[in-house]
């Protein structure tokens, strides 16, 4: 058996308890260090999920420099992923960092930099990728049987479901809602497309549930300070335009599917839940319809949708970093992809705060 790839864990909130059930699935990978500014919280996190012989920090860049490492996952709030990121590729580790990539266009330029510098890995943790409902997707879209695509409609809701605690807070989160789940839709949607290149964008935010002591629940709506709904009319490069749409809380029980039109036929997506915490594409697909002409019928094809059994995609996605870390493979999410991502997040951000159409612009990598 191959050496096992050391990793340390930054950040041992929240999503590192699914980090934990995943890296422990995982025989490839050996949890050697974790840190977190919280004095104590990283001790407490390693009696919790088992990784006793794991040395613990307070500081990540002293975890980097005491201990052999072979990569990092980055899970704390998102203002610090790209700095945390920066610094371990520097390091000459590899990364896997959870999603959004970074708070701004810039921050994610300096990611896939560095990365490209250090000839690293560097993923982001978009693991609804690895769901085979929505590789099938990308696979019809990619197919050509659409013809050429001209408007895609993407995005998600929950009636109620805004996540509270560091998630509302701007020096923490960056964002809301816009970021924290639309990064999602915007990733299936672009990923289908083969992540084209945005141009510009259209776009508004409100945060009225958030704000409303009427709504409020593990929360202070005094100190709610994100959006909780975005909407945006962004133009991509190939003469395609995204329509985009997400909510933390709203009176719907869902913001409806995702579409693609096409000169040739169109692709109707729904998600397999609505309600509270359902309708976002962080979740998995309900229906998947391929609307199109059949010998001069209108023709509706409902596509099967796959069981299969039980998998879960977080560590499917946890276990391919691993792999490819292991195998000097190639980053299985690509930062330098998601840059694109990110991009259009910034511009719906930009565009919201000042009223008006924004131009994208991405440097070269």
């Amino acid at each position: 058996m191959k050496n096992q790839v050391k990793i340390g864990i930054i950040g041992t909130g929240g999503i590192a308890r699914a980090y934990a059930r995943a890296y422990r699935e995982i025989p490839e990978a050996a949890i050697v260090g974790l840190c977190d500014i919280v004095p104590g919280k990283a001790d407490d996190y390693g009696e919790v999920q088992g990784f006793t012989n794991a040395k613990t920090f307070v500081d990540y860049r002293e975890m980097l420099d005491k201990l052999d490492l072979d990569a990092v996952s980055v899970s704390t709030p998102n203002v610090s992923h790209s700095f945390i990121t920066v610094d371990a590729l520097q390091a000459g580790l590899h990364v896997l960092c959870e999603k959004p990539m970074s708070v701004t266009l810039e921050e994610a330029v300096d990611m896939a930099k560095a990365a490209k510098k250090a000839k690293k890995i560097l993923s982001i943790g978009f693991q609804p990728r690895y769901d085979r409902n929505m590789q099938n997707i990308r696979k019809l879209v990619q197919s050509g049987v659409l013809g050429d695509i001209y408007y895609v409609e993407t995005g998600g809701g929950r009636r109620r479901g805004i996540p509270g605690k560091s998630f509302i807070k701007k020096d923490e989160a960056g964002f809301g809602a816009i970021a924290d789940i639309g990064c999602y839709s915007l990733d299936m949607a672009l990923n289908a497309l083969g992540y084209p290149k945005p141009l510009s964008v259209t776009a508004h935010s409100s945060d009225f549930f958030g704000r409303s002591p009427k709504y409020a629940g593990n929360w202070n709506p005094k100190e709610f300070e994100v959006e909780d709904f975005g909407t945006a009319f962004v133009r991509l490069e190939g003469g395609i335009v995204l329509y985009f749409k997400i909510s933390w809380a709203m009176h719907l029980d869902s913001m409806g599917a995702t579409f693609f039109l096409g000169k040739d036929g169109g692709l109707k997506c729904t998600p397999a839940s609505t309600g509270n915490w359902g309708g976002a594409w962080d979740g998995s697909v309900g229906s998947i319809t391929l609307y199109h002409d059949l010998e001069g019928h209108q023709t509706e094809s409902p596509i099967p949708i796959q069981q299969g059994e039980q998998r879960n995609l977080f560590t499917d996605k946890v276990r391919d970093f691993v792999l490819n870390v292991q195998n000097n493979g190639a980053a299985p999410i690509p930062g330098e992809q998601i840059v694109r991502n990110q991009a259009v997040i910034d511009g719906i951000l930009r565009s919201a705060q000042s009223g008006r159409e924004v131009s994208i612009e991405i440097p070269e990598i």
